[in-house]
């Protein structure tokens, strides 16, 4: 126990290592952490997410935060507490909160997007010397998973690509332990197009990581309305009247999020539909 109160970020590491098999992951691959970087930092705030980052130079948890593009349940006695409770040992229990895991998944697909995208547009990509203090998941923690792994020793790449799940449910989730600073964890800010030219390209530049551009999302609002058992007919009527031009971007989703006239989940999940069929690969990947 002294260990864990003295280093709790290495007891989880090696909590979870006895629960983990297979070979080391290859070194070249990396974590990716989704997240819109246009929506309010938190409820009532006057800064977006991409500008609090700037501004404090550090990538924070749920639990410091108290936002999130999942649950919210980031709280003593909530879920997520007593998920990371159970599979960390209990050693966050009474550690400093901003030690505990940040939230994303691996990247073993190399999609240019990040490897879960449902959780935002954009992402940062994690420096190699991260994976030494990550943990892993198969499928989804809200999902009550067996199967996990660390860098030495992790098979989920494998289960993911054999459990023929949808395309924002087939990630790997990974869980960052410790303090995740921009200037020395992070490889890169990888943004979607859609925000060339706008105030988050600007507070971009001064995060003091390199800053990239991915592929983008772009859905058609014809392929959304195509599909209203995704995620009903009252998010597809939502979708599009948030379009421009019959098309979907995350600007455009975020322009709509940020006045706070809509159910955030209702836009959550907007969001789910411009991710899906916003890339070559979701379009590919449809059902018919």
């Amino acid at each position: 126990m002294a260990e864990a109160q003295s280093d709790p970020v290495g007891a989880a590491v090696a909590h979870v290592a006895q629960r983990s098999s297979g070979n080391a992951l290859d070194p070249t691959l990396r974590v990716t952490c989704s997240f819109h970087p246009d929506r309010w930092a938190a409820p009532g705030a006057t800064e977006t997410v991409i500008e609090r980052l700037a501004r404090e130079g550090v990538y924070r948890s749920q639990f410091v935060t108290g936002t999130s593009n999942g649950g919210l349940t980031a709280f003593p006695g909530g879920n997520r507490f007593r998920w990371e409770s159970a599979l960390f040992g209990g050693v966050y229990d009474d550690a400093d909160p901003d030690l505990r895991p940040k939230y994303g998944a691996l990247n073993h697909r190399r999609r240019s997007t990040g490897a879960s995208p449902r959780f935002g547009s954009s992402y940062i990509r994690l420096a190699a010397h991260t994976l030494e203090r990550t943990t892993f998941c198969y499928p989804d923690s809200f999902d009550n998973p067996t199967d996990f792994g660390v860098a030495q020793s992790c098979s989920l790449a494998v289960l993911a690509d054999s459990d023929g799940r949808d395309l924002l449910d087939d990630y790997v989730e990974a869980h960052v332990h410790g303090h995740i600073e921009l200037a020395t964890d992070v490889e890169a800010l990888v943004l979607d197009p859609s925000y060339k030219g706008t105030a988050v390209e600007e507070a971009a530049d001064g995060l003091g990581c390199p800053v990239e551009w991915h592929e983008g999302f772009v859905a058609e609002l014809s392929d959304v309305q195509r599909h209203p058992d995704f995620r009903g007919a009252e998010i597809v009527e939502l979708a599009t009247k948030c379009a421009v031009d019959g098309r979907l971007t995350p600007r455009l989703v975020g322009d709509v999020a940020r006045t706070g006239k809509h159910d955030r989940q209702a836009v959550k999940q907007v969001w789910h539909y411009t991710a899906r069929f916003g890339t070559a690969e979701g379009r590919a990947t449809a059902p018919r």
